[in-house]
């Protein structure tokens, strides 16, 4: 059971994150994503077989589900903001999810936690849990993760080629980082987690 209701959370904050990119890419002056029906809410417009199903499923396995949806086509020519509108489309898939971990994280600021089950505490505390997890892990600046967007929208010109050499080699540098290095980004998570909450996971 908690591991179906894990991936359910999962799937609603993906799905969640994808839409926000839609979104922000829209109100820029970009309507590819409307176009191509990706501001749905339907998460049957937005799952894929691997990253939503599959993955997720075999990581639920080890007590917390991880996976990812399609993303979402926008074109950054179209966009009014022409240095900051990549960023500001990428940025916006880990805010959404930043916000609500934050919206449910004001139930434990602002109720009694002894007056809530323990099957609620643990709903509330997988829906804040994956969502700023979702957001850290999008913002490493490795393609196609949101950070590598705003990396490429922030470096100056002249050094744009670091971004060619990171697309180059996404798919090795996504297997080193998930591997061997997330060990050293997940603490922010936990840390987060407390900042939203007040509460420090045991």
């Amino acid at each position: 059971m908690e591991a179906i209701f894990s991936i359910a959370v999962l799937i609603f904050s993906v799905v969640i994150h994808e839409i926000s990119h839609g979104y922000a890419a829209y109100f820029l002056g970009d309507p590819t994503a409307k176009y191509a029906g990706r501001l749905s809410i339907n998460p049957l417009k937005h799952l894929e077989f691997i990253g939503s199903v599959v993955v997720p499923f075999i990581t639920s396995l080890t007590g917390f589900a991880f996976g990812w949806a399609k993303p979402v086509p926008f074109n950054p020519y179209n966009l009014r903001a022409k240095k900051w509108g990549e960023a500001i489309v990428a940025i916006a898939g880990p805010l959404s999810n930043l916000f609500i971990a934050l919206v449910f994280s004001l139930v434990f600021r602002f109720v009694d936690i002894s007056s809530l089950g323990e099957s609620s505490v643990y709903m509330l505390s997988m829906i804040i849990l994956v969502n700023i997890s979702l957001a850290v892990f999008n913002l490493v600046p490795i393609p196609p993760l949101d950070g590598s967007r705003i990396l490429g929208s922030v470096l100056p010109y002249q050094f744009r080629y670091i971004q060619d050499k990171l697309e180059q080699n996404a798919l090795v540098l996504i297997l080193i980082f998930v591997f061997f290095l997330w060990d050293f980004v997940a603490p922010v998570v936990p840390w987060l987690f407390k900042i939203f909450t007040g509460i420090a996971l045991s």
